[in-house]
């Protein structure tokens, strides 16, 4: 059978092991009941996430020209002490910029390839965790705003990594940490305007992810270069499909990138 779907990162769900989904135009696949069988991915042509139009994506799957005027995707989004929507003063498109960056947003610890610091909104607990392929994470602040968040992980990240080790991750070789003594060792560390928003005695969440077996070469498959490939899929970990002779395929990086899944 063949779906054909512009692609979008996995949807998932947390249960006792993580639940991935595919929009597909015509279906929603259940990913996880794919695991032991044979897929084949075909590269069709490029379709902005944004306009729609077939120019040849750029970043985070939009195309140039929206990357460079979107709101979605201004510098704010990666470097949240950079939003100014709580000052009332606009980056691209301030009703936008309101709607977002004026929201709970939650600053955590999680561990994927080591403790790292990170930012989310807090609709987005845990699955930001999840994309990240950790396998434990804690909260540590939940504050108002998008810039406070930032804010924080500013001044974490002098103490704690804020990058994941994506090969590290992928291979699994890891070690449990305790998030919970970790994040009461970096309070004193957390600015002013943030400390009274510091979660009291929480407890670090697990996560398992639906993987057979771990891969040891890393083979990264990138479909502007390579467009098509064929393999049994054998584990799935952030936004990674894990294939049985070590390749790794990055959906969310391949976003804007309509597709032939062929599933056998």
């Amino acid at each position: 059978m063949i779906y054909r779907s512009v692609l979008r990162k996995m949807r998932t769900s947390l249960a006792e092991e993580v639940n991935y989904f595919l929009d597909m135009d015509t279906d929603i696949i259940h990913m996880n009941q794919l695991l032991n069988r044979e897929i084949a991915i075909y590269f069709v042509k490029y379709e902005c996430l944004n306009c729609h139009k077939a120019k040849k994506i750029f970043r985070q799957g939009f195309c140039y020209d929206c990357f460079q005027a979107s709101a979605k995707v201004g510098d704010w989004i990666m470097k949240p002490e950079l939003s100014t929507a709580h000052l009332d003063q606009e980056d691209r498109d301030l009703d936008y910029e309101k709607k977002v960056q004026l929201q709970p947003h939650i600053v955590y610890l999680a561990n994927s390839s080591d403790v790292k610091v990170g930012v989310t909104r807090k609709t987005q607990v845990p699955t930001r965790w999840i994309d990240q392929g950790a396998h434990e994470a804690i909260e540590v602040v939940e504050v108002p705003n998008r810039y406070l968040a930032g804010l924080t992980e500013v001044a974490l990240k002098e103490h704690v990594a804020d990058k994941t080790n994506w090969r590290t991750m992928l291979k699994n070789e890891i070690e449990d940490k305790n998030l919970v003594d970790i994040k009461n060792q970096l309070r004193e560390f957390i600015p002013d305007e943030a400390q009274e928003y510091f979660i009291e005695n929480n407890q670090e969440v697990e996560i398992h992810f639906p993987v057979l077996n771990y891969p040891k070469k890393l083979k990264s498959l990138n479909l502007s270069k390579k467009d098509n490939y064929r393999g049994k899929l054998v584990g799935i970990k952030g936004q990674y499909l894990i294939f049985q002779d070590d390749t790794v395929f990055n959906v969310r990086n391949n976003e804007g990138f309509v597709v032939d899944l062929e599933l056998h």
